[in-house]
């Protein structure tokens, strides 16, 4: 009895089931961290407005990597399941883990200090013709190191985010394509054992253009380019309780390969980041570089 269909059916139907506790537990995740949130800030409720407008159709788009602090070099890893919710392909949700390393401020060495640790959970949702809105939740947990030489790591942070997407996509002919994308986030943090951190929650707001070209309809090829503003507000637990004020903060210039594994559902993007970080020593040098591989399994309804 050939047993191939039936095991690629079980490993299929184990793997929606794995996506959809993964999305219960993030829902879970957020409730519980928002009724934290509200009985530990004072400023009242918290309501984040989260609406996406991009592309309309199946989604393709690189897992960014997140700044990751003082360094020359560092390097973002990402594993992604993306599930498509109804038979439109309108709904769609994206669930990742990802690992980042990096350098020491004086050498090279692109992962030669551990970085962060991230989980990650968006759902999508296409309501209009080239217009989406996207919701998720996020768990990092990133190492602090000390400011000077031999740079031993000091401490740990840990942070929840809950963020939003809004965009629109113009087509520029059949090849090129230009998004613009808003992106409001809410992020708190705490220390290795929950406590309170020196900066007790940051409201973010980041402003992306990216450029693609369909570079072949072979293995869905495209090449991008982006540029991203990161602009904020924290307030301070130390050394004392108040708002620092809003504004700029970082600049993320990106260029990515994407392209889909023939005969499989995987896709690939590899990458190229360019953090400059405001006030940074490393932005003194060109920013830090990121090399950057993204692997998302596309799953069907």
């Amino acid at each position: 009895m050939d047993k191939g269909p039936t095991l690629a059916m079980t490993n299929y139907y184990f793997t929606v089931l794995f996506t959809v506790q993964l999305h219960l537990i993030a829902e879970q995740i957020l409730k519980i961290q928002f009724n934290r949130f509200y009985g530990m800030l004072r400023t009242g409720k918290i309501i984040i407005g989260i609406f996406l407008l991009s592309l309309c159709g199946s989604l393709h788009a690189q897992i960014s990597p997140p700044g990751l602090g003082e360094a020359n070099t560092a390097f973002w890893s990402a594993f992604g399941v993306r599930c498509q919710l109804d038979s439109l392909g309108k709904k769609q949700t994206l669930s990742y883990i990802a690992l980042g390393r990096k350098s020491s401020p004086d050498d090279y060495n692109l992962v030669s200090k551990q970085a962060i640790v991230v989980l990650n959970h968006e759902v999508y949702h296409s309501f209009a013709p080239n217009q989406q809105y996207s919701y998720a939740v996020s768990y990092r947990r990133q190492p602090k190191y000390e400011s000077s030489a031999p740079y031993e790591k000091e401490a740990t942070e840990q942070e929840f985010r809950i963020y939003g997407r809004y965009a629109y996509t113009f087509k520029l002919g059949k090849r090129w394509k230009l998004k613009n994308t808003v992106r409001q986030e809410f992020r708190k943090f705490f220390d290795a054992d929950f406590r309170q951190a020196e900066e007790n929650f940051q409201l973010r707001t980041r402003i992306k253009s990216q450029l693609t070209y369909n570079l072949s309809p072979k293995n869905n090829q495209k090449l991008a380019l982006s540029a991203e503003g990161l602009f904020s507000t924290s307030y301070l637990n130390e050394p004392e309780q108040k708002w620092t004020p809003f504004g700029y903060r970082e600049m993320r210039i990106g260029a990515y390969y994407m392209f889909s594994i023939p005969h499989s559902p995987f896709s690939v993007d590899i990458g190229y980041v360019n953090d400059l970080i405001r006030g940074s020593g490393s932005v003194k040098k060109g920013g830090v570089h990121y090399l950057a591989v993204d692997v998302i399994w596309n799953l069907p309804l």
